[in-house]
């Protein structure tokens, strides 16, 4: 879910060019989760091998994540770790989303209704471990690191990026800012397509970065102080927030009152909402477990792990992923050389 506070943020449009030599941290299930939603079939049916094995996770890694790499974007993949006990709630609510998406796309199945049936099976994604070992396998062999995260994986990334040892975090989600990532990319794919929230339809988005320096000066607020407006509005730690508040009121809550929190939530009824004290929460955000003793180290892309992972175990097309493979030994191309959209 993330937190909503998106709409008082401000961003900078960027290209893909200005990430040329760069190091992204990416929040891996975020990432995952994304492609699962949104690789699929015109019936919302996920992408299969022959053995009905969902393959879209691969897909979207395979295609989406070389074509930047051969742009010159490097990338470290951080992994979850425990699901933190506030978190546990959120994760109750999403399955019971779930399985109310899957009841409705199986309506829609017996209606022969496509239309329905993509629009509620891309709710239905679930990220299995298979799925989460076989992308794993897929990231090392195209040589790039992983960092598995203590708790979240986006807490463990925003820590990376804080550190100078990434330049930014991958994610869609607002997350990352509370936790102190210095800067977020967003919207990041050549193909400058998105698809839209809750909708079958695509949207044209270009990538994005937000600065938690100029967002901090741009609101006037400090990480703690960002971090009460997200839980005012709601986290995945206190799902929903406060009812009838929204960022911009937390906002001008935490203008009113300063770092007066004790102050905020009691005018707000913190208590009245949850049967836990806001300080949980707050010091969850500021203090999520993190790594340091993590190793970052790019290896030689491992031609034959590729194919056996793609081609072999899920029916990718050889010629297509030996294409790809070649480009990738050979790096960036010159600029008068085919557009790498075209090759996908």
């Amino acid at each position: 879910m993330g937190t909503p506070i998106t709409d008082i943020l401000i961003t900078k449009e960027i290209t893909i060019s200005d990430l040329d030599g760069k190091i992204l941290a990416v929040d891996s299930f975020n990432m995952l989760y994304q492609f699962l939603s949104s690789i699929r079939q015109p019936d919302g049916t996920p992408l299969m091998d022959s053995k009905g094995r969902v393959t879209s996770h691969l897909t979207g890694l395979f295609s989406r994540i070389t074509k930047l790499m051969i742009e010159g974007v490097s990338f470290v993949f951080v992994f979850d770790g425990e699901t933190p006990e506030l978190k546990k709630a959120e994760r109750e609510r999403r399955r019971g989303i779930k399985l109310e998406a899957n009841k409705l796309y199986e309506d829609a199945k017996d209606r022969e209704d496509v239309k329905d049936m993509k629009k509620y099976a891309s709710r239905t994604s679930v990220l299995t471990s298979e799925i989460i070992e076989e992308s794993k396998e897929l990231i090392r062999a195209l040589g790039m690191p992983i960092v598995q995260a203590p708790s979240e994986g986006e807490a463990q990334a925003s820590y990376m990026v804080d550190e100078g040892d990434c330049y930014a975090i991958v994610s869609q989600d607002s997350d990352s800012l509370i936790f102190g990532a210095c800067r977020v990319v967003k919207n990041l794919t050549l193909s400058r397509k998105r698809k839209a929230i809750n909708k079958l339809t695509y949207k044209t988005v270009n990538p994005e970065i937000i600065s938690l320096a100029d967002n901090l000066n741009h609101l006037g607020v400090t990480r703690e102080q960002l971090i009460v407006i997200a839980m005012l509005a709601g986290t995945d730690y206190n799902i929903g927030g406060v009812k009838g508040i929204g960022p911009k009121k937390a906002l001008n809550l935490v203008k009113t009152y300063g770092d007066n929190f004790d102050k905020i939530f009691e005018e707000v009824g913190w208590n009245d909402n949850f049967d836990f004290e806001w300080k949980l929460v707050f010091d969850l955000i500021k203090n999520m477990p993190v790594h340091n003793d993590y190793e970052l180290k790019w290896d030689p892309i491992n031609r034959d792990e590729i194919i056996r992972v793609l081609v072999e175990e899920h029916d990718f097309n050889r010629e297509r992923v030996e294409k790809t493979i070649e480009k990738l030994m050979k790096g960036k191309p010159a600029k008068d050389q085919k557009g790498l959209s075209d090759f996908f």
